[in-house]
C-alpha cells in the first residue's frame, strides 16, 4: 500500500470517525436524559411546529372547512377557545378577522396588541400564505394567513401565529444547508490537508525515488533539491550529500585509473631506457665491437652506470609506492631545527665545494625552536631538492642558497638556485609523479620524475607543505614549511 493511499485512508477515517462519534454521543445523551430512543421522534415532533407549522396548517384548514359548513362558527367563542387550547400546545395562537374587523384573538395575544398591528390585507379566496418570521417586541412569530369567502362575498381571514425560537428556527430551517456546508468544509479541509501533505511528503519522496533510480542507472550528474527542515528535508540533504560524495568518489576513482595507466606507461618507459642501453652494450661486447681493453672497460663502466640508474629508479618507485599506500613507517622525534640545519648545511657545503658550486646558508631560527621530524625522511626531502637544482644548473657560477626563518607557528625553509628555471605552465605540475619539464625524459636532466613527488608526500606526513616558485632563466625557489612544536 502506497503512502498516498495510506494518507487518504487516514484522512477519510479522520472524517468518518468524528461524525459517527457525534451521532453516537447524541444517541447516548438522548437515551440518558429521555429514557429511550423512541423519544427522539417525540423530540423532533415537539419542535416540528416551530419550523414547518404542519399541525398549525392542519388546524387552519379545519377552521376553514368548519366556516364553509357553518360560517357562524367563527362567532362561537367556545369553539375558538377550544382551538386556541390545542394551538397553545404548539406555542401558537389564533386571530379572526371578518372584513376589516378583528372578531377574535387568543388570550395570550390580547396582552400584546402589537401582534394585531400591520396584519396583511386580504389576498384572495382560498389563498394560503406563509410569511417569514417577524419580530414583535423581543420575540419572533411566524404568520400563516388563510383567506376564504364569508357570507355574501364577505372576506374572512384566519391568522395563525406561531412563536418561534430564533436559533432553533434558523437551525431547523437551514439544517440541510448547514449539514451540507459542514460536509463541504470537512471534505475541503481534508482535501487541502491531503494536498498539502502530498506536497510536503509525497512529492519529496517521489523526487528521492527518482534520484535513486538515476543513481541505479549510473547517472550522478544531477542535483537533488528537497526543501524543508523536517525529517524528509534532512533526508533529502543527506541523500544529496551522498550523491555528491559518490560522484566525487567516482571522479577520483576515474582519475586514479587514468593516473594508474599513465604510471604504468611512465614506469615502462623509464625502466626500458636503461635496460635498452645495457642490452645494447652487452650485445656490442658479445659481437666483438669492444675489441680493445679500453673499449671493453668503457662499455663496462657505461653498463654499471645504467644499472645504477635502474637501481635508483626502482628504489625511488618503491619508496613512492610505500608512501602512497601509507606503508612507509615514520619515526618522529622532537628535533632542534637550528642544529639540524646547521649540521646538514656543513655536510652539503663539503659536497658542493667539490663540484665548485657556491652554497650559502642563512639560518635565522632561534636555537630553541623544535619540530617533530623523521630525520632520515626529511633529509631525503632536502637532498631531492638539491639534486633537482643540480640537474638544472646552466650558469657559469652556479649558486644554491638556503634561508630558514620563523613565520608565526611554522618554521620556513627556502632553497633557491640560479638554474634554468621552470616555465609557468610546467610549474604547477612539478610535484606530480613522473612529471618532467623535459619531454624527452632524459635521465641526466629530468631524473626519475619522482623526487619532488616523494618530497611532497613526506612533507604532508610531517603536517607541513612544499611549494615552488620560479622565473625562467633566473632560477627556482622551493619553500618548505614545518609546524613548530
Amino acid at each position: 500500500m502506497s503512502i498516498r493511499l495510506k494518507l487518504l485512508l487516514s484522512y477519510a477515517a479522520m472524517l468518518v470517525i468524528p461524525l459517527v462519534s457525534i451521532v453516537l454521543v447524541f444517541l447516548l445523551m438522548v437515551t440518558f436524559y429521555r429514557g429511550d430512543l423512541q423519544n427522539i421522534k417525540g423530540i423532533y415532533e415537539s419542535t416540528e411546529g416551530m419550523f414547518d407549522n404542519d399541525e398549525v396548517k392542519h388546524a387552519a384548514k379545519e377552521i376553514k372547512r368548519s366556516v364553509q359548513h357553518d360560517p357562524d362558527v367563527l362567532l362561537d367563542n367556545s369553539y375558538l377557545d377550544e382551538m386556541t387550547t390545542e394551538l397553545k400546545k404548539k406555542a401558537s395562537g389564533l386571530i379572526i378577522r371578518i372584513n376589516d374587523t378583528i372578531t377574535y384573538e387568543s388570550e395570550s395575544f390580547r396582552q400584546n396588541p402589537a401582534l394585531t398591528e400591520d396584519l396583511p390585507p386580504f389576498n384572495k379566496i382560498d389563498a394560503f400564505t406563509r410569511f417569514p418570521a417577524k419580530k414583535v417586541g423581543n420575540e419572533e412569530y411566524q404568520y400563516v394567513q388563510i383567506d376564504f369567502k364569508y357570507r355574501d362575498q364577505g372576506q374572512g381571514t384566519v391568522f395563525l401565529l406561531s412563536k418561534i425560537n430564533p436559533i432553533t428556527y434558523f437551525v431547523r430551517k437551514y439544517f440541510p444547508t448547514l449539514f451540507i456546508a459542514l460536509l463541504v468544509i470537512l471534505i475541503g479541509t481534508h482535501f487541502l490537508l491531503t494536498t498539502f501533505m502530498s506536497k510536503k511528503i509525497i512529492r519529496p519522496l517521489q523526487a528521492l525515488r527518482g534520484a535513486a533510480s538515476k543513481i541505479k542507472e549510473g547517472d550522478l550528474d544531477f542535483q537533488l533539491r528537497v526543501a524543508g527542515n523536517d525529517e524528509i528535508g534532512q533526508l533529502g540533504v543527506a541523500f544529496e550529500e551522498m550523491r555528491s560524495r559518490l560522484q566525487e568518489s567516482i571522479r577520483v576513482q576515474t582519475q586514479y585509473e587514468e593516473n594508474r595507466k599513465e604510471l604504468i606507461a611512465n614506469i615502462s618507459h623509464d625502466l626500458k631506457t636503461p635496460l635498452t642501453a645495457i642490452k645494447g652494450y652487452i650485445s656490442g661486447m658479445m659481437e666483438g665491437v669492444a675489441d680493445t681493453p679500453e673499449k671493453a672497460s668503457r662499455y663496462m663502466q657505461t653498463i654499471a652506470v645504467k644499472a645504477d640508474e635502474l637501481d635508483h629508479l626502482i628504489d625511488e618507485l618503491f619508496l613512492y609506492s610505500k608512501l602512497d599506500l601509507n606503508r612507509l613507517p615514520f619515526r618522529f622525534e622532537t628535533v632542534n631545527l637550528h642544529s639540524f640545519l646547521r649540521d646538514w648545511s656543513e655536510e652539503l657545503q663539503f659536497e658542493l665545494d667539490k663540484k665548485k658550486i657556491v652554497f650559502a646558508a642563512d639560518i635565522r631560527l632561534a636555537p630553541g625552536i623544535t619540530v617533530s621530524m623523521d630525520r632520515d625522511h626529511f633529509k631525503r626531502v632536502l637532498n631531492n631538492i638539491i639534486q633537482n637544482s643540480l640537474r638544472h644548473m646552466d650558469k657559469a657560477d652556479p649558486q644554491i642558497r638556503m634561508v630558514a626563518y620563523r613565520n608565526e607557528d611554522a618554521a620556513v625553509l627556502e632553497i633557491s638556485d640560479n638554474g634554468t628555471g621552470i616555465e609557468p605552465e610546467a610549474l604547477q605540475h612539478v610535484f606530480e609523479r613522473f612529471y618532467r619539464a623535459d619531454e624527452s625524459r632524459n635521465a641526466h636532466t629530468g631524473g626519475s620524475g619522482l623526487g619532488l613527488a616523494i618530497a611532497k608526500q613526506i612533507m604532508e606526513e610531517h603536517g607541513g607543505f612544499i611549494k615552488a616558485s620560479s622565473q625562467l632563466n633566473i632560477g627556482t625557489t622551493i619553500t618548505l614549511s614545518l609546524p613548530i612544536t
